[in-house]
């Protein structure tokens, strides 16, 4: 039941307006291809799979916001990051409800 939380939500409310309003750094973890497609405005395309050699981006950021297409692989990327020792990692759902703040 754990992993469900953490990967899908039931954590506190997050204010993603107020975040992004701050500035913080948008990560789409989709594929290019879907990237391309439609993405938050102002959002980086890092692929899950590039996630943990990427890190060296993430560090001296306030706040990160990972999404993508439902919720589930910004889930499994807020889990390496924070496993990664960042702290400050919100997990948007899908890139939909990340765009409607942005």
């Amino acid at each position: 039941m754990n992993l469900f939380k953490q990967l899908f939500g039931g954590s506190p409310a997050v204010d993603l307006k107020e975040l992004i309003k701050e500035g913080a750094l948008i990560i789409d973890v989709r594929t290019p291809a879907e990237f391309a497609c439609g993405h938050a405005k102002g959002s980086v395309n890092i692929p899950l799979d590039k996630v943990a050699s990427q890190q060296a981006m993430f560090r001296g950021k306030k706040n990160i916001i990972v999404c993508c297409q439902s919720g589930g692989r910004s889930g499994q990327a807020k889990l390496i990051l924070e496993k990664s020792g960042f702290a400050n990692v919100t997990n948007g759902g899908s890139w939909n409800n990340v765009a409607q703040y942005c």
